[in-house]
């Protein structure tokens, strides 16, 4: 005899916690995935600190909290908040930031390849490319070479173009946070780790935000009918 399926529902629910409680074990799954890889640092971002300086919201008064490369890339969300990272919404974008540089998402100045306590020295080359007609023409671009080592020793097939910066007029570097060499005509520059560099900058508030700016604004509207009347 077939047993009745709210009794197999029962039983299947006293054997499996989760049953009952889906969508805090969905939230410790995704918990357990997201802390699951911890990706290599970079020349440009080689610690905990330097991540924590370069997304800005004041994060990196919490690296006492988040010392080392390991923690940063493997601490849950409930974890963060026992260690004293507070409030919720610097955690998820702590945690949305660290999604982002597993996938390989970076901000600015995070493809430099030569990267000395946390400075990048750039300069302007030229490089061949193909033209649409088919011709090889020469292009300029900014790349990063460590200080010692002189443009015309390196083959230009191992320059690759930093991304972020462009040369204006015949050899002048453009972009954010560069200090330009002095007696190089700017195609020499300076490019340093500073704070919020990568920070995300939060929307400002209207009314009290979406979720309560219908009651502002009801509440305003009454008290500018109130003053009508008087």
């Amino acid at each position: 005899m077939v047993g009745s399926p709210l009794k197999a529902l029962s039983k299947s629910s006293v054997l499996s916690p989760c049953y009952a409680t889906s969508q805090s074990c969905i939230r410790q799954i995704h918990h357990q995935v997201s802390a699951s890889r911890i990706p290599p640092p970079t020349p440009f971002v080689p610690d905990s600190k330097t991540f924590l300086t370069l997304i800005g919201r004041n994060l990196v008064q919490q690296v006492a909290k988040i010392p080392t490369w390991e923690s940063l890339f493997s601490l849950t969300s409930a974890q963060l908040r026992e260690v004293g990272v507070e409030p919720a919404r610097t955690r998820r974008y702590l945690l949305w930031w660290r999604d982002r540089f597993r996938k390989g998402v970076h901000g600015i100045g995070g493809d430099l390849r030569h990267v000395e306590k946390g400075t990048a020295k750039l300069r302007v080359v030229e490089v061949p490319h193909l033209s649409q007609t088919g011709l090889e023409r020469r292009r300029k671009v900014v790349v990063d070479l460590p200080p010692e080592i002189g443009i015309e020793t390196v083959s230009t097939a191992k320059l690759y173009p930093v991304k972020g910066f462009k040369v204006a007029g015949a050899h002048t570097i453009v972009g954010p946070y560069i200090q330009l060499h002095k007696n190089t005509a700017g195609s020499e520059a300076t490019f340093a780790v500073r704070e919020g560099m990568w920070e995300e900058k939060r929307g400002v508030k209207i009314d009290g935000g979406e979720r309560r700016r219908k009651q502002v604004r009801y509440k305003r509207r009454i008290e500018e009918n109130r003053k009508k009347r008087e």
